[in-house]
């Protein structure tokens, strides 16, 4: 009901055909039962009236139909209403309706003018009335009271109809920037993704290119993973072009790893031939979700780096907690490079923006003959 009353308030809101017909059945219902009353209480009905009342009523209900053009053109439909107010006393009912509706959609300037010439158009009926019962004084206080009301009302309609606007326009633009935002998130996560996966199609490749008298079946595993690597890498570049693309914000965000998948992220990294030292002095609980997947990043940049610029080397990998302490993530290498050639150290600038978000601190660069990372992030 309360909607209903929305659409009769605010005509020209957003509403399915039913309810519009239905609020415009209740405003010409609304202006037939103002008319009738002022009807009923004025002098339309006495000797002298300027038509008969057969007449007046039929212009009153021409008028209130004419209601049904308020949403499209509420300026015209009032001036039209207002002149035949000079007549008819049952039109003043629809006049009221159509000064309510212009003050809700146009200035209030506007709305004032045309309530003045409705206000003034009560002169033209007392001239045409040849025995009117009232005082001229007393007709115009019948009119000015309820166009004031009417008007002043549509005001406070229109204020509060451009302000939900602006709010529902507000909360467009919020989840808009909230989608943009996820969708570069995401885009971060599978960029370290993809840097994983394509260096070990670089490891493998490079090896079959120096090997050259490998077995057949090293060939053939090497070959195999190169696929693998292949493959995961394009489910992972459809994933994130699919996040990227005008609507995909609406689809469900894949799992994304964290603190509980770092050993089997080890395993993949000894799989492919490096060797991998791992160390974790961690509270048992477990860090949370957030820190979790932000220390598996650090940690997979780490191995990728590792792999890419210092191949064959070992590399080494500690987690270390004391309870409700800082949890300190390092990966050291004996040999690799101060700004990785290739990808312009990009990797390792979305892990000092992953470590940032969570208010820790990062460190990388040249350390005793090798090259080290290392992030310090918060516990709690």
């Amino acid at each position: 009901m309360s909607g209903l009353l929305f659409e009769l308030l605010v005509p020209g809101s957003p509403g399915s055909a039913s309810r519009d017909r239905l609020a415009d059945g209740i405003a010409i219902g609304c202006a037939l039962a103002y008319g009738g009353l002022m009807v009923s209480i004025g002098d339309a009905t006495r000797p002298g009236a300027p038509v008969p009342l057969p007449v007046d009523v039929a212009i009153g209900v021409v008028a209130a139909f004419g209601l049904l053009a308020r949403r499209r053109r509420p300026v015209a439909v009032a001036a039209a209403v207002i002149p035949l107010t000079a007549v008819s006393v049952l039109a003043t009912g629809a006049a009221v309706v159509a000064l309510f509706t212009v003050a809700v959609h146009r200035r209030a300037r506007i709305a004032f003018l045309l309530g003045a010439a409705y206000v003034a158009v009560v002169a033209v009926y007392f001239v045409l009335h040849d025995r009117p019962s009232f005082p001229l004084w007393v007709d115009l206080v019948a009119r000015a009271g309820p166009a004031s009301a009417a008007i002043g009302w549509g005001l406070f309609v229109g204020s509060l109809r451009e302000r939900a606007a602006r709010v529902e326009a507000d909360q467009r633009l919020r989840v808009e920037q909230a989608r943009l935002t996820e969708r570069a998130r995401i885009a971060r996560e599978m960029h370290d993704v993809l840097a994983h996966r394509l260096s070990l199609v670089s490891l493998h490749a490079g090896a079959l290119e120096v090997r050259t008298d490998a077995r057949p079946e090293e060939i053939a595993l090497a070959a195999g993973a190169i696929r693998g690597s292949v493959h995961d890498a394009l489910q992972e570049l459809r994933t994130v072009i699919g996040v990227l693309r005008e609507g995909a914000a609406g689809r469900p965000e894949p799992p994304q790893p964290g603190f509980a998948d770092l050993p089997e992220l080890v395993d993949g990294a000894r799989a492919t031939g490096m060797t991998v030292g791992y160390t974790c002095r961690v509270p048992e609980r477990g860090p949370s979700v957030v820190l979790g997947r932000t220390v598996y990043r650090v940690v997979q940049e780490g191995l990728t780096n590792a792999r890419k610029h210092a191949p064959g080397e070992p590399v080494e990998v500690l987690l270390d907690c004391a309870a409700d302490a800082e949890l300190r993530v390092r990966i050291t290498n004996p040999a690799g490079p101060v700004s990785p050639p290739g990808g312009a150290g990009m990797g390792l600038i979305g892990v000092g923006e992953r470590v940032a978000l969570v208010g820790g601190r990062v460190e990388h660069g040249p350390s005793a003959g090798g090259f080290r990372l290392e992030a310090w992030l918060p516990w709690t």
